[in-house]
């Protein structure tokens, strides 16, 4: 008499113990198997994406009637008190660095600006003219100069406002900073070159016009007997300033 062959429910979703499986079986009987895949499947496509991901696209990846919300929940739960955090921006879904870390990450950069050639000009002008006015460095250079660029040199702190001249509108003069000595690695202002220097670098013609000069700066924190301290309503915009803007670079046209 044979006897009976047993069953085996495929069903059971714990194999006896003992009894040999394959890795494929245990995907296939485990209930939580296909959901762990899951979990790891929208975990790697978060972690790959540039951008956020739109539900869509996480969805395109799993099989249908996978519960994606549930599976991005489980996620975001198990991010909570990490480093990096499951966010929803905008309806798409990424993986971001924990808001109380972002401190600890940044950096910052020197941002490098280059002056245009009115500008240096007009810092020629101040270092070596100093103190002078907006209507001086317009009479040296021969052209109005924009409101822009004596803005820009004392907004990287070369340039300063020094103190008022004793003439009629008292316009505000202006004169060089320490941190332009310390920039230019010059001691005083009187260190900057002079005409013979110029000429031996290559930034002055050999032949230069009959009675061409260079003046001999002045230290730039010395207020001299044609100037008053400033008075404190400078702190916005110099008197000068508050004229109808000039943004012509050119000379005027006669």
């Amino acid at each position: 008499m044979q006897s009976a062959i047993p069953m085996i429910d495929e069903t059971d979703s714990v194999p006896d113990e003992g009894t040999p499986q394959e890795d494929s079986a245990v995907v296939t009987l485990h209930p939580r198997a296909d959901r762990n895949q899951h979990l790891r499947i929208v975990e790697a496509v978060l972690f790959a994406a540039a951008e956020p991901v739109p539900l869509e696209k996480i969805i395109s990846f799993l099989p249908e009637g996978a519960d994606v919300q549930t599976l991005l929940a489980d996620l975001k739960a198990n991010y909570a008190n990490r480093g990096v955090n499951l966010v929803e921006t905008a309806g798409k879904w990424a993986l971001r660095t924990a808001e109380d870390l972002g401190f600890i990450l940044r950096r910052e950069q020197v941002e490098q600006k280059r002056l245009s050639k009115a500008a240096l000009e007009t810092l020629a002008i101040v270092a070596y003219h100093q103190p002078v006015t907006r209507a001086d460095i317009e009479d040296i250079r021969g052209v109005a100069i924009s409101k822009g660029t004596l803005d820009a040199l004392m907004e990287i702190g070369w340039v300063k406002m020094r103190g008022r001249r004793r003439t009629p509108g008292r316009p505000v003069t202006y004169g060089t900073t320490e941190a332009f000595l310390v920039h230019f690695g010059l001691n005083e202002v009187t260190d900057l070159p002079g005409l013979q220097e110029l000429k031996g670098a290559g930034l002055l013609e050999a032949s230069l016009p009959p009675g061409f000069d260079i003046p001999i700066p002045r230290g730039a924190d010395e207020l001299t007997a044609e100037e008053d301290p400033l008075d404190g309503t400078e702190t916005e915009l110099p008197l000068e300033m508050h004229l109808p803007e000039q943004t012509a670079e050119e000379p005027p046209s006669t």
